[in-house]
């Protein structure tokens, strides 16, 4: 007998609420104000952060259903904060949350903790910045012509704030926070990891969502890579969006089946040796929609590969994954010929203005810059000052602070198999023993850039990290749901049977879309351990999957010109000299 959709959606709903953690957090104490919000419009609290701190406003407000004590203010010479201190019912916590791409806009963001009650009963004081640059566009990095700005953007700016919120606390309700969160993804997973190298005592628990770590590389050699691949001399594009379903669909067909459960997803990439010229039209075949052409083809090895020289060394540890395709959309793959895809702006938005000591001529375009080993050497001058790759963790780890990586296996833009190789480097320099008792990764298959795709993309990732934290229950399993639609694409034409409206689901928490209806619950166990199906209960349920080995181990190193910089020790403090950057 086939269920109701609705019903469907309400089992998994069920399911995705009651089994999401294992552990929960401490039931903390809720603690008033000592002082009230206009007071702290004079914070003088300039020694504690190192830097002059200006206070524009400190105002009781309405956010989301509850009311704040929210603070903006400016920390010298231009980064912006917001810090949002609850009125009542505060539980000794905070949580500072990542800015993504460049940065340079203020927005107090909180993703991936739909069912964490502390988020939800806005308990918790919450606080962002703009990282030291305001009003760009994304891709838009001539804030780098700045060397303050370049400090700010690369560590300062997210440290201080960390500093200023929590003398800010301090002074509102008489004591310090009891627990101290970060969350971030991309850029905002960078950043994550950027505080437990250079800073680890500013947080005891930190969640990195795919942490573009290798900032050097990532805007540089990858999207330069993947604008280019896809493009003929004349600036038009060669493999357009229409054409993404066949290859996925191909791809599909190709490995859906090697975990031994055709789901429409591939839980895991590595174990996938998909050729591309599968979805070439066949002789005879009509070239439309439901095939590529040789060129497209040729379009799609480049980007599984990611960018090489002449010689076929790797810049990159590859490029997206197989079952990613239907991603690519917009990021390098256009709508038209002639239409507009992110990984252009990024690349040279990041060339022209970030990723050298001296910026390159206005002139600059992609056309100029070169896949080749004298080009990856000029970008080790400022790897020091970007990049969040130093593998020595152990100041965190003697802190008692708890990392939790987490990646999609269909994120276009950060090969998740970055993030495993800084954990193998990792435990690498700790040894596995002392790294796992602090660093989790978790894996999600068919999850997009941070969020979106067509697998289970709905998860609290904050739940159990506070767990871990506060009761020292390390995570083994989280479960994720599937949504009914894809947030990223909008919903379809009509909700779902027994679905309720998008207009009567409440006001978003935080700034984000509210959780939307489930029809798939999965557990997603730490790496490297995969979700098997029984063989018996519904594969839409997270109950019928339990623990598994592996499909594909670990390599003993990764074949690619980047592992140099997953190393101990390399960041260098910076300064503003004369207008110049001087790092030592």
């Amino acid at each position: 007998m086939i269920k109701p959709l609705a019903l469907i959606i309400g089992l998994a709903l069920v399911a995705f609420g009651t089994t999401a953690v294992s552990a929960s957090p401490q039931s903390l104490a809720p603690i008033a104000p000592a002082v009230t919000c206009a007071s702290l419009a004079q914070p003088g609290i300039d020694a504690e952060v190192g830097a002059a701190v200006a206070i524009q406003s400190a105002v009781e407000a309405p956010i989301r259903g509850a009311r704040f004590c929210q603070i903006k203010g400016t920390i010298a010479p231009q980064i912006r904060f917001e810090l949002r201190l609850p009125v009542s019912g505060w539980t000794q916590r905070y949580l500072q949350t990542g800015c993504g791409g460049l940065c340079g806009v203020l927005d107090v963001r909180v993703e991936h903790a739909d069912t964490c009650t502390a988020i939800k009963d806005n308990a918790v004081a919450l606080a962002s910045t703009d990282m030291g640059h305001q009003g760009r566009a994304m891709g838009d990095g001539s804030f780098g012509t700045d060397p303050q700005a370049r400090i700010d953007f690369a560590y300062r700016g997210v440290h201080l704030t960390a500093l200023a919120a929590k003398a800010l606390i301090r002074k509102y309700y008489g004591q310090s926070a009891k627990f101290s969160y970060f969350s971030g993804c991309s850029d905002g997973g960078r950043e994550a990891l950027m505080e437990v190298e250079r800073f680890p005592q500013d947080f005891n628990g930190v969640a990195a969502g795919a942490p573009a770590m290798n900032f050097q590389v990532q805007n540089s050699f990858y999207h330069a890579w993947m604008y280019l691949s896809n493009h003929r001399a004349d600036g038009t594009a060669i493999l357009i969006s229409s054409k993404l379903p066949a290859l996925h669909g191909a791809a599909l067909a190709s490995c859906d089946v090697l975990d031994g459960l055709k789901d429409g997803q591939i839980t895991d990439p590595r174990a996938c040796h998909f050729d591309p010229a599968d979805a070439q039209c066949k002789l005879g075949q009509s070239v439309d929609e439901n095939c590529l052409t040789a060129e497209e083809v040729g379009v799609a090895q480049k980007f599984y590969a990611g960018p090489t020289d002449g010689q076929g060394h790797h810049f990159t540890i590859g490029g997206p994954q197989v079952g990613s395709e239907l991603a690519w959309r917009g990021v390098y793959v256009p709508d038209s010929p002639t239409g507009q895809v992110m990984s252009d702006g990024a690349a040279l938005g990041t060339l022209k203005y970030l990723s050298f000591p001296t910026n390159p001529d206005a002139s600059y375009t992609l056309k100029d810059f070169r896949f080749d080993r004298a080009t990856f050497d000029r970008l080790n001058d400022l790897h020091p000052l970007y990049d969040a790759t130093d593998t020595d963790l152990s100041g965190f780890q003697s802190q008692g602070g708890k990392l939790i990586l987490w990646h999609g296996w269909s994120d276009p833009h950060i090969s998740p198999i970055n993030t495993i190789a800084f954990l193998h480097a990792v435990r690498s320099q700790l040894g596995a023993e002392k790294a796992d008792t602090f660093v989790r990764l978790f894996l999600f298959p068919g999850l997009y850039h941070c969020g979106g795709g067509d697998g289970t993309s709905q998860f609290d990732i904050l739940t159990p990290l506070m767990a871990w934290v506060e009761g020292g229950t390390a995570p083994e399993q989280i479960i994720a749901g599937h949504p009914a639609f894809d947030p990223m694409n909008g919903p379809p034409p009509g909700p779902p049977p027994g679905a309720p409206p998008m207009k009567d689901m409440g006001p978003p928490p935080m700034g984000e879309l509210p959780p939307l209806p489930i029809t798939r619950t999965r557990p997603v166990f730490a790496y490297p351990t995969l979700a098997k199906w029984d063989g018996k209960g519904s594969p839409d349920q997270a109950s019928s999957f339990g623990p598994a080995a592996p499909i594909t181990p670990d390599p003993e190193s990764y074949d690619w010109d980047g592992a140099r910089f997953m190393v101990p020790g390399f960041h260098k403090l910076c300064e503003a000299v004369d207008g110049e950057l001087v790092c030592h």
